[in-house]
């Protein structure tokens, strides 16, 4: 706290005080301090002033020194960004090894859903505004504006093409549909009744991106057969994260009991996802038996280190929640025997040795036509007298070609130009016509394909196709192909569906003899009434059978249109040897039954009712 007095003469003041000597000279409005608070200007009237200080002169600076960093700083800051450097290096080492570690570790944890059975879209709708824009574009194409006449003349030709247009497309496309609803419903059959061919392509094309190659190799009632191809267990790192005494992480070497416990359980987590994806696949299965094939440790010999059955109630029991579930595979699968066993003190064999192939007569079936890449044939010290290498290449190749190649569109619509010029008429050999119980011999073309075309008009009827043995009785309700089951010997014999052309309708089916199998002896080409009409055959006022062999051979059958009868064996293209050749002939039958397509179809072993 300072203390002082002031000596005031007029325009001037002179304040003394223990903080030193100041001035003050001007009146109130304008008046100059200096003294020892530095110099400073003020003005103000009434109750408002302001002030502000004068800086004058150069003020004084901090003088700036530079001290350069020694040799003995600059080296330890260079040791610190190496450690700092490794330490980013281990860090991004330890979680790439957790990583992998889990990865390898977590496959059975993933869930699969059930396979159900497939949906079939429906095809687009189509209108007649379409068509006739479609054939508008057609024809009206390369017209000029001015050309009045010419554009008028396309015009009503295209509103008399569109019709025409749309029916054959629409009528496609239901045949395309119901063809697609047969063989969805013939493959789901398949599968669930667990053929062979159909689970295993199925499973294959699941196991297709699996991270360890499976294979299944065949089906045995409801017990499916899978080969495994685990990675190596040289393959895996060989350090794994750690901690230091003092507790900071590290990396450290991988002992064996560690490296043998990492594979085994990722083994297992490989064979418990294969087992949980098979069984989603193939509902049909109750069992699956699997063998898993790996190189192994020391003289990378090929050999099998795990099999077992596993049910699908153990499977579907779980609980597959943790990574360490994984190795429950050991003890729920039946007469389960693995390469890596426990000690008596408890601890994991630090050796991996195959599998005695013959004291697992389950896996002798698997190494029939395998191929082995040792050095020495003769040495069988490893799978005995199996050879893997051939199946172990054919496991490592199992991508389907389905996961790549692109379907075509089955609801492809055809250009209205395409439609037209297949619709044109063509210069075609006129047909040969055939009289009742007259067989000619099927040139060579036709046992690629037979088109078939049943016109007819007055009264509705569908086509009805019998594939049967030499006794004239189909094998299965498959060899009956009719409008509810069009497709039949897996797309040999196929309803194309009905359009109508000009005054007449139209019926049409394909047969491919060359393609049927053995058992099928005889195929019958039959017409039925409409069940629900009660009409005969008596009420069609036109009908004929045209049968296209190709290379300009066509024959043409015309029923006859009794009025007893309501389903009539029109054709039938037959096996025959001639000169000790094996050949398919054709003959026109024309013979009816009067109860309609319940007696037809029971006189070829096929009940209805």
């Amino acid at each position: 706290m300072g203390f002082g007095f002031r000596v005031g003469v007029p325009g001037m003041s002179v304040r003394v005080s223990t903080r030193g000597v100041r001035a003050s000279v001007g009146p109130r409005i304008a008046r100059v301090s200096t003294g020892s608070g530095g110099t400073r200007i003020s003005s103000g009237v009434g109750p408002f002033q302001t002030s502000g200080a004068l800086r004058g002169g150069r003020r004084p600076q901090a003088r700036r020194r530079t001290v350069a960093p020694s040799a003995a700083q600059l080296q330890r800051a260079r040791r610190q960004a190496e450690r700092a450097q490794q330490e980013a290096q281990r860090d991004a080492a330890i979680a790439e090894l957790r990583e992998l570690r889990h990865r390898m570790t977590s496959v059975h944890l993933e869930s699969f859903p059930t396979l159900t059975p497939p949906v079939v879209p429906e095809p687009q709708r189509l209108h007649l505004a379409w068509a006739l824009a479609e054939a508008q574009a057609h024809h009206l194409a390369g017209l000029g504006l001015f050309a009045r006449g010419a554009r008028s003349a396309a015009k009503r030709q295209a509103e008399e093409d569109a019709p025409g247009y749309l029916a054959v497309e629409e009528a496609r496309l239901r045949a395309a549909h119901t063809g697609l609803l047969a063989e969805a419903d013939q493959w789901w059959r398949a599968l669930i009744g667990n053929d062979e061919e159909t689970v295993c392509a199925a499973v294959n094309h699941a196991f297709a991106d699996n991270p360890a190659s499976g294979c299944a190799v065949g089906v045995d009632g409801s017990v499916l057969s899978v080969v495994m191809r685990q990675p190596d267990i040289d393959a895996l790192p060989d350090q794994t994260p750690g901690v230091t005494p003092t507790g900071r992480p590290t990396l450290k070497k991988l002992t064996k009991r560690d490296r043998t416990l990492w594979w085994l359980t990722a083994m297992g987590s490989n064979i418990v996802a294969t087992l949980k994806e098979a069984f989603a696949t193939a509902p049909g299965i109750t069992a699956i038996d699997l063998a898993v094939l790996t190189r192994l440790p020391g003289n990378q010999r090929l050999g099998f280190v795990a099999y077992g059955r596993w049910t699908r109630r153990a499977i579907e029991a779980g609980p597959w929640q943790r990574t360490e579930d994984a190795l429950r595979f050991l003890d729920i699968g039946q007469g389960v025997v693995c390469s890596v066993t426990t000690t008596v003190a408890g601890n994991l064999s630090s050796t991996l040795k195959p599998l005695d192939v013959g004291k697992l007569p389950g896996l002798r079936s698997l190494l029939e036509g395998a191929q082995d890449d040792a050095d020495d044939p003769a040495d069988d010290s490893v799978s005995g007298d199996a050879t893997l290498a051939g199946l172990d290449g054919d496991l490592s190749a199992n991508v389907p070609d389905a996961h790549a190649a692109a379907l075509p569109d089955p609801y492809r619509i055809r250009p209205f130009a395409e439609w037209k010029q297949q619709a044109a008429p063509q210069g075609r050999t006129a047909a040969t016509p055939l009289a009742q119980g007259q067989s000619v011999v099927l040139p060579d073309a036709a046992w690629q394909e037979l088109r078939i075309a049943f016109e007819f008009a007055g009264a509705d009827a569908d086509l009805t196709l019998f594939l049967t043995d030499a006794d004239g009785r189909v094998a299965g309700d498959e060899d009956f192909v009719f409008y509810n089951q069009p497709v039949g010997a897996s797309g040999a014999a196929r309803l194309l569906g009905k359009q109508t052309e000009g005054p007449y309708a139209v019926e049409r089916a394909s047969l491919r003899p060359a393609a049927l199998p053995p058992h099928v002896h005889r195929v019958t080409v039959a017409l039925n009434m409409a069940v629900d009409t009660g009409l005969t055959c008596g009420s069609l006022t036109h009908a004929a059978l045209s049968l296209d062999g190709g290379a300009g051979r066509t024959w043409s059958f015309r029923p006859p249109a009794d009025p007893g009868i309501r389903a009539m064996a029109v054709a039938e293209v037959y096996r025959h040897t001639a000169a000790g050749r094996s050949v398919w002939k054709l003959r026109a039958l024309g013979q009816g039954w009067a109860e309609g397509l319940e007696g037809l179809a029971r006189a070829h072993g096929v009940d209805i009712s």
